[in-house]
């Protein structure tokens, strides 16, 4: 289970120190996000990225729609450096935690790249997202669907012998896979107070290495990033060779051409803040 806490320490920094290979692992589905967030978005509108990460969403959104101002948040402090210093001003970003934010002006749409799965009390969070969403707003966000639909974190665990199981949804906390099911996202936003709850299912190749050194680049993000890589860093020293050479083997195995590719399977949820607050 990956809770606020991690992302603010461990998992952040890694994640910050890795943004260049996750946001490759990402680029199948950021095209659909992207085109879901700006959909239908106003001139001038205000845009928060909600668990930005490095920026990769925020700062996409600038590209494309120059006169929105965006602001991204993140609990890490390290990803969020991260993102001011590949940003360039183009978009705002700072610590924040999106579960207990307060705004004087509201946003037109709030987005998420898989950011929104780690909040311990998702009914309260996403109604404090709603209080700072205008009326008739809308938030957009992709979250993974069932864990059997998601190579990325499967296949390595099996290689490894590691069980990386636990219930999908809510039943298993927190994590990358608590938002799983359909029909429990569709209820904790509507008890959130948010209306017309859609989702989306995409299917997208997740990229782990690329180029000359595609399997190398790899191993690199999966040892860091994933399932696999508290289980790695936590075995002894004389253990984490061998657990290392078989997730080489699973990477070299995954190869195809200059890419080491896993499946991913994806929601994109969208909904509208109601005109009346809840």
């Amino acid at each position: 289970m990956t809770n606020g806490v991690d992302w603010q320490a461990r998992v952040g920094d890694a994640w910050a120190a890795e943004w260049r290979r996750t946001d490759r692992s990402f680029a199948g589905l950021d095209p659909a996000l992207l085109a879901a967030a700006l959909d239908g978005l106003g001139e001038g509108a205000r845009v928060l990225d909600v668990g930005c990460g490095a920026g990769a969403t925020s700062l996409a959104i600038a590209a494309a729609r120059p006169d929105v101002a965006v602001t991204g948040v993140d609990l890490s402090a390290a990803l969020v450096a991260a993102a001011e210093k590949r940003g360039g001003g183009r978009a705002t970003f700072r610590v924040a935690d999106a579960a207990a934010i307060a705004e004087d002006a509201a946003y037109d749409r709030l987005v998420s790249r898989h950011g929104v799965m780690f909040f311990d009390d998702p009914v309260a969070a996403f109604a404090a997202l709603r209080r700072v969403t205008v009326p008739g707003g809308r938030i957009v966000f992709s979250c993974f669907r069932a864990r059997a639909l998601n190579g990325w974190a499967t296949e390595p665990a099996a290689a490894l012998g590691i069980d990386a199981g636990g219930a999908d949804g809510q039943a298993g906390g927190p994590g990358p896979f608590a938002f799983a099911l359909a029909g429990e996202v569709e209820r904790v936003l509507t008890a959130a107070g948010w209306r017309d709850a859609r989702a989306e299912a995409v299917d997208y190749d997740y990229v782990a290495g690329d180029g000359a050194d595609a399997v190398d680049e790899a191993v690199a993000l999966l040892r860091r990033i994933g399932p696999v890589a508290r289980a790695i860093a936590d075995a002894p020293r004389d253990r984490q060779g061998e657990l290392i050479g078989r997730l080489a083997a699973l990477c070299a195995a995954k190869r195809s051409g200059t890419r080491v590719v896993f499946p991913a399977a994806a929601w994109i949820w969208t909904a509208r803040n109601a005109e009346e607050p809840a």
